[in-house]
């Protein structure tokens, strides 16, 4: 049985690709839109720290909705 792909890691270059996709421009703004500092969302973006499951698993599943709302 596969895993769900939603619950995986997420890499930097994923994270950059979904916020582009999900129109967030600066660290800022992600960071605002999802209640954390700018400070973590760069370390994410620089691969420091990994991105939260639950994080990575909402950013997918906010683009997955964009994608069927078009």
């Amino acid at each position: 049985m596969d895993q769900d792909p939603r619950l995986a890691s997420m890499s930097p270059d994923e994270l950059k690709r979904l916020m582009r996709t999900l129109g967030y421009r600066t660290q800022g703004d992600l960071a605002t839109a999802i209640g954390v500092s700018r400070s973590t969302v760069s370390l994410w973006l620089e691969g420091k720290v990994g991105v939260p499951r639950p994080v990575a698993m909402l950013l997918r599943m906010l683009v997955q909705a964009q994608r069927r709302a078009f």
